[in-house]
């Protein structure tokens, strides 16, 4: 009897990437811009999680990421946190027409110090820099916090489509530099076996 061919795998590596950041700073346009290439106005504020897929190739191996865009409402603060567990890549949003989102952003840092990994990736971008005029937080405090942190910075337009694929692609080459310290299928085992985790969770306290 002839063998059988294996099937090609769908990905080689498997990603779990996190948006934070204040409710209206852009979070959910980011996501669609980048994994539908499409931007929508009308967008409500997302109620508790939501989570897009998006393969990609880099270095050489197939990637494929799986992006949860979470509520910034306070009120879905126990919802979404539990999703930091198991993330290995964060990407915290701010508006840079809007002051306070900037100053924020220590609160989301201090919610990834408390529950996410401890070698978590991250990467800074200030959203909506299409709105020039608008503009209430200098590029360079972004930059400075970002120093500070010891982590990436962008800013970003969902709208004109400006530095979003970089932004991912940027965090997803942080964490492919780890993860030759694992073998890949050791990898995409720990990383399934997290997803079922966040599974569980979510049928447990899903928010409709």
């Amino acid at each position: 009897m002839a063998a059988q061919a294996v099937p090609k795998k769908a990905y080689d590596l498997l990603f779990k990437l996190l948006l934070i950041g204040d409710s209206g700073v852009g979070k959910t346009c980011v996501l669609f811009r980048y994994a539908d290439d499409t931007f929508n106005t009308t967008f409500i504020s997302t109620i508790g999680i939501d989570f897009k897929i998006k393969t990609i190739e880099l270095e050489g191996k197939r990637i494929k990421l799986q992006i949860w865009d979470t509520a910034g409402q306070e009120r879905f603060h126990t919802i979404t946190t539990s999703y930091y567990r198991g993330a290995m890549g964060i990407i915290l949003v701010y508006d840079i027409t809007n002051q306070k989102s900037f100053d924020n952003i220590t609160k989301w840092l201090q919610n990834i110090e408390m529950h996410a990994s401890a070698d978590v990736e991250r990467i800074l971008i200030g959203n909506k820099c299409d709105w020039e005029a608008r503009r209430v937080v200098p590029k360079d405090r972004g930059n400075a916090l970002a120093h500070n942190q010891g982590i990436s910075f962008l800013e970003t337009s969902a709208k004109t489509n400006y530095n979003i694929e970089e932004a991912f692609e940027q965090l997803a080459k942080q964490i492919l530099r780890k993860v030759p310290a694992k073998k890949e299928d050791e990898t995409v085992l720990d990383l399934n076996r997290s997803k079922k985790s966040t599974e569980d969770s979510d049928k447990s306290s899903k928010c409709c």
